[in-house]
């Protein structure tokens, strides 16, 4: 069973920071929230809190830790969909759809707070803004599938990994978690390979090249960005996408 935990203050936390990006958040919009984060369950590293397959679970909201979602294939290689971080949704789709179209891995220990079909429905009804809110972090999700489309289709392998490493800044800076200079990451280099369909043998490499060039360096957990307007010129990175420039509906 996994561990439950109580008192997490909703106006500092991870969602409640990112949703304020697009929708300036109500009392009534922080006090649905704080029903959601009133208890919290711990999950260990390394076993699924979500499986393929699944029906009738909850979805969960990560208030700490890292996650990612994956689908495994027949023949037993993995493809990672996307990781998860403080203030992202585990497992919206699979509510809505009935069920699980992926498996959902902690990275790290997690800690989410559990949200059940009956209460998000409620929950929408109560609050349509933070409905719109909700809505607009799910688009902002589909917008990061697009690119991660693209960076597998069309971009070279450091292309590839610088765009993706600035992305997950621009992501990790929302919430607190990074700035322009960088950000703590416990991504491994297997993680990274199965996300970006590279072997983890290129993956050391393109790492190794983008450091020599000056522009990124990622070691002992910590992302570095050594030059940061070279490494968004390299990638093509342009963050519009992110929308993170001030709430729309105030």
């Amino acid at each position: 069973m996994p561990e439950r935990s109580t008192g997490l203050s909703i106006v500092d936390s991870p969602f409640a920071r990112k949703l304020a990006a697009f929708v300036r958040l109500s009392q009534e919009d922080l006090s649905v929230l704080s029903d959601v984060y009133r208890r919290r369950s711990n999950f260990p590293a390394g076993r699924d809190m979500i499986h393929q397959g699944q029906v009738g679970h909850s979805a969960y909201i990560v208030a700490s830790g890292w996650a990612c979602s994956y689908k495994l294939l027949p023949s037993g290689s993995r493809q990672i969909i996307g990781f998860q971080i403080p203030g992202d949704f585990l497992g919206l789709r699979a509510i809505l759809f009935r069920t699980a179209d992926h498996n959902v891995e902690p990275i790290t220990r997690v800690q989410a707070s559990e949200v059940k079909e009956d209460f998000l429905l409620d929950a929408f009804t109560r609050t349509p803004r933070l409905a719109t809110a909700v809505l607009w972090a799910a688009s902002r999700d589909e917008a990061m599938v697009v690119e991660h489309l693209v960076d597998l289709g069309r971009r070279n392998a450091a292309e590839r990994m610088a765009h993706f490493l600035l992305e997950l800044g621009v992501r990790l800076r929302l919430v607190g978690m990074g700035d322009r200079e960088g950000y703590l990451c416990p991504l491994s280099q297997y993680l990274l390979a199965d996300a970006l369909g590279l072997s983890a043998v290129h993956v050391n490499r393109v790492l190794r090249e983008l450091r020599e060039e000056g522009m990124l360096t990622f070691q002992k957990g910590k992302v570095v960005f050594d030059d940061y307007d070279a490494l968004v010129e390299f990638a093509g990175f342009h963050r519009a996408y992110l929308d993170h420039d001030g709430p729309l509906l105030r």
